[in-house]
């Protein structure tokens, strides 16, 4: 049986698993499913169509799976998933997905979210990305694995940060951010790659120096955007690193902080 606060208020059509906890005041809606491992602090709303997968943790007061702050929004059954071993910390907000997009926000595993983040309607987010204080996301936003987000960062709507991508604390994102590439500012310029980032994470020194090459060729050459890209792309094959770059690219919606 799940560990329930007696003064926690969970619908009976919730469906938890056996060693779930749940703190003092917390609320947890009916269509709300909740696995192995998991733990909602105290005061922790979950609502909506939500889906959570294993060993979750929910610190004090997050709000998670609340409507879209959007007022096309009218009230249909729109859902959020997310996966194993996250951490949403104080009082952060996940939204769930419109009837507009594909009706989903999702999230992946083993990420790190840090107090007062907020994941707008319709996101989705890789694996071990992390949040600092106060990351804001609009809609639609897509942020790729290992990414991190320095705190009082916001990102637009319906931009993308790339695979192991890094904006420094307040950084104001209005365009996509490709992989590998640390921002900062307001509004946000790319700043060099994540070098020290890509060491911790195995790549080698050979990869890391064709990640820096594909990196002066996006910024430091004076070269047009479509000419850029056309040398990474010729670069790519048989180099996964740069293989990267290209993914993105072919989906980038919003061009590229440059």
């Amino acid at each position: 049986m799940p560990k329930i606060h007696p003064s926690a208020l969970v619908d009976a059509r919730a469906e938890l698993a056996d060693d779930v906890e749940v703190g003092p005041f917390a609320v947890i809606g009916p269509d709300v499913r909740i696995g192995a491992g998991s733990a909602i602090g105290a005061g922790v709303q979950i609502e909506g169509v939500t889906r959570i997968g294993k060993g979750n943790r929910f610190h004090p007061h997050s709000h998670i799976g609340c409507a879209p702050q959007d007022k096309k929004y009218k009230g249909e059954p729109t859902e959020l998933h997310i996966g194993d071993g996250n951490t949403f910390f104080q009082s952060m907000t996940v939204s769930v997905g419109t009837v507009q997009d594909k009706g989903v926000t999702r999230i992946g595993s083993n990420n790190w979210f840090m107090a007062y983040a907020h994941i707008g309607h319709d996101c989705v987010i890789g694996d071990n990305t992390i949040f600092a204080n106060a990351v804001t996301l609009g809609g639609h936003v897509t942020v790729a694995d290992w990414a991190i987000l320095g705190g009082l960062s916001a990102i637009h709507q319906f931009c993308s940060i790339g695979a192991h991508a890094m904006a420094g604390g307040g950084s104001i994102i209005v365009q996509d951010l490709p992989p590998f590439v640390i921002c900062e500012g307001n509004r946000a310029i790319a700043r060099g790659i994540n070098s020290e980032g890509l060491k911790r994470r195995g790549f080698s020194p050979e990869a890391i120096a064709r990640v820096k090459q594909a990196y002066r060729q996006l910024y430091r050459q004076g070269l047009p955007f479509d000419e850029a890209k056309a040398k990474i792309e010729a670069d790519a094959a048989g180099n996964p690193e740069l293989q990267f770059f290209v993914d993105f690219f072919a989906v980038s919606q919003r061009g590229i902080i440059r």
